[in-house]
Formats: structure tokens, C-alpha cells, sequence
């Protein structure tokens, strides 16, 4: 699964203070219009730029395709319990049989028997393994997901996130993309 970043809608990279993007996926991009308004608002430095300008009757400016924030934003330790999440820390696949098609999310232990909606009891399951595990616990159904849910990290969601790139990146972003990802041997 990828995220759609036209080119010609000519969006704008955000960095942290620390020189890394907000978030990896989705990839912290801005509207050049909400990029414009910060660098004006002096809430952020431009660090790249697009060849293609917008001018008003006294000035013109080059759009920028990668700023930085000029203050720090300390991110969440946490992320929000949301069906994306599950499913990105879930590499957007069935947890049952690995595939990446109609996902919904299943209870590995169900509803009736005490379970509740939490990181902790909640994967990412295709529909028709949703169907065949229904109201069963996992011994009964036979059915064990690939990995114990777990509440993961804004880390453990960044690294999964990379695994994802969106179907655009324009160049100009390269050299400020996945500097924190460990170098293999």
C-alpha cells in the first residue's frame, strides 16, 4: 500500500527540528499553499526548493519542497488506537495467512468470551480469515496470529512506516529521508 503524492501537486517535506520527517508514513508532507503560509508565519526554514515559483503583484518566490520547523514538536511516545495503526503495525497484512487484500481487523480473543478492543487483542485479519476464525478462540479455530498484538511505539510504527514508501519522492527529499535507518552489514 502506497500513498498518493502527485508530483504536480508539488507538496513540501516536513522536517523536525531535528532534521527528520514528522512521520514516515503517512509521509509528513504539506500543501506548497500550507508550506507558504509557515515559511511567512516564520514557523519554518527552507531547505530546498521546486524550479517552479508563484509570484503576487509585489514578489515572487520559489515553492519549497523540503522544510524544517524552526521549534521542535516532541512526538507522541504512543501512537493513537486507530484501525491505520493496527494495520501498519500489522505491515498491512492478514495475521493469519499474510495476505495484503481486504483487511479488516479480527479479536483474537472474542468479544463474548471477555475479550476488549485494544492493542493487545486486536490484528489485522483479511475478511475471509475474520470469517473463518469468527466468535472462536484461537485453539478452538486452529487460528494463531503471526505475531502477539502489541501497543507499539510512534518507533516501532516510523520503522514499519519505511517499509511503505509513498509512489512519489521527489529528489530534493532524498538526502533528508531514512538517515536514522540502521546500515546493514
Amino acid at each position: 500500500m502506497t500513498i498518493a503524492a502527485s508530483p504536480d501537486a508539488l507538496p513540501a517535506l516536513v522536517l523536525n527540528a531535528d532534521y527528520r520527517p514528522l512521520s514516515y508514513y503517512p509521509l509528513s508532507l504539506w500543501s506548497w499553499q500550507d508550506a507558504i503560509k509557515a515559511v511567512f508565519l516564520d514557523r519554518v526554514n527552507i531547505l530546498a526548493e521546486y524550479e517552479h515559483r508563484v509570484s503576487s503583484p509585489s514578489m515572487s518566490m520559489a515553492l519549497p519542497s523540503v522544510v524544517c520547523l524552526k521549534t521542535y514538536v516532541k512526538p507522541s511516545r504512543y501512537p493513537a488506537f486507530t484501525r491505520f495503526n493496527v494495520f501498519l503495525r500489522d505491515r498491512f497484512r492478514c495475521q493469519y495467512c499474510g495476505t495484503d487484500k481486504d483487511l479488516t481487523f479480527d479479536h483474537v480473543i472474542p468479544r463474548r468470551y471477555g475479550g476488549e478492543t485494544t492493542w493487545e487483542n486486536i490484528v489485522a485479519a483479511c475478511s475471509s480469515c475474520n470469517l473463518k476464525k469468527g466468535g472462536k478462540m484461537p485453539k478452538e479455530a486452529r487460528m494463531y496470529p503471526a505475531q502477539k498484538p502489541y501497543h507499539p511505539t510512534v518507533h516501532d510504527l516510523h520503522n514499519n512506516g519505511r517499509m511503505f514508501p509513498p509512489n512519489f519522492l521527489h529528489e530534493s527529499w532524498m538526502d533528508y529521508l531514512y538517515w536514522d535507518v540502521e546500515l546493514e552489514p
